[in-house]
């Protein structure tokens, strides 16, 4: 009995814990990126759980889209610190774009206090092109230097610095074509006005049957490409993608941070939440406020030497 209690007592804790997360007021969530992408699928993904959980709250997704998530980066401390202002931010984004330096804010601006998924990296065509595998695309690429054009996602975004990586490690010069997000890119890959794009699992996903994945940057082939070789196997160490997360405006309490932490922590360790991401391609993680400090560092350190690399911030 007293092993029932106890059971109960977790059982009733939790939704109370949720509870007091929940918001007194509506959320603003602010997208970097125009609808259609990524971003606004997984928050679109949180504003239906976010309902279940906080019924009494609604989360008003809002766009503000332009310079490859930098405009709304940039205003992102112009908005009230008042625990009800959320934006979606990205890595390595938020390292590369300010030390490129055509941005006007730094990497110190943003306040992050949840990242919740990983995307990793994939290179795709469109399902008409004559290209069929990844030997085809070096050789396509071999034979006619700078002539393949690869779309992704914003100018010094992990699309961006992927694509270079992958010029780099198979050495190939190709080009590369950005666009507003993953949603405005969609109709020139698929209609095939550009050659193919360097983009996130998710984006193959859903466009199975429309575009062909030729390998991705996972440990592991992805569950549901089974047929898609990992970089790993086509003899490059590669791992890699965007990870998303929330910010604040610096003006944000400290208490209203830890309040938004843990309730972006609630919805990302919901069952729900873990079905809808590995349908999609999202790959979760939980950094909180507690290892944020840790993550950012060993994050800004890594990005900032592959933006030396790729000679971001060289005139």
């Amino acid at each position: 009995m007293r092993q029932l209690l106890a059971a109960l007592g977790l059982a009733l804790a939790a939704p109370l814990a949720l509870a007091q997360a929940c918001p007194d007021r509506n959320v603003n969530y602010w997208q970097a990126f125009p609808p259609g992408g990524e971003s606004d699928l997984s928050a679109r993904h949180q504003q239906v759980l976010l309902k279940k959980k906080c019924p009494a709250v609604e989360t008003i997704i809002q766009y503000k889209a332009g310079a490859g998530g930098a405009l709304m980066w940039t205003q992102i401390n112009q908005l009230p610190g008042d625990g009800a202002n959320v934006v979606g931010i990205n890595l390595p984004h938020i390292v590369f774009q300010p030390i490129e330096g055509q941005v006007q804010y730094k990497t110190q601006d943003i306040v992050p206090v949840f990242w919740f998924h990983y995307t990793p990296d994939i290179l795709v065509v469109p399902e008409s092109s004559p290209i069929k595998s990844f030997q085809d695309f070096l050789q396509a690429a071999k034979a006619s230097p700078g002539k393949l054009s690869l779309g992704g996602s914003g100018l010094n975004s992990a699309n961006h610095a992927a694509h270079e990586r992958l010029n780099a490690a198979f050495g190939v010069k190709t080009i590369y074509v950005p666009f507003k997000g993953t949603g405005d890119m969609a109709t020139s890959v698929i209609g095939s006005q550009v050659d193919g794009a360097m983009t996130y699992t998710p984006f193959a996903i859903a466009n199975k049957g429309r575009i062909r994945p030729l390998a991705v940057a996972m440990d592991k082939r992805h569950p549901l490409m089974p047929d898609v070789p990992t970089f790993r196997e086509l003899g490059i160490d590669w791992v890699d993608g965007a990870y998303r997360g929330i910010g604040v405006p610096k003006s944000t309490p400290p208490a209203e941070r830890k309040r938004l932490s843990d309730m972006w922590m609630a919805l990302n360790t919901d069952a729900e939440m873990k079905d809808l991401a590995a349908k999609a391609g999202f790959e979760l993680v939980n950094i909180g406020l507690e290892q944020m400090d840790g993550f950012m560092a060993e994050k800004t350190k890594l990005y900032t030497e592959g933006a030396t690399r790729l000679g971001l911030g060289k005139k």
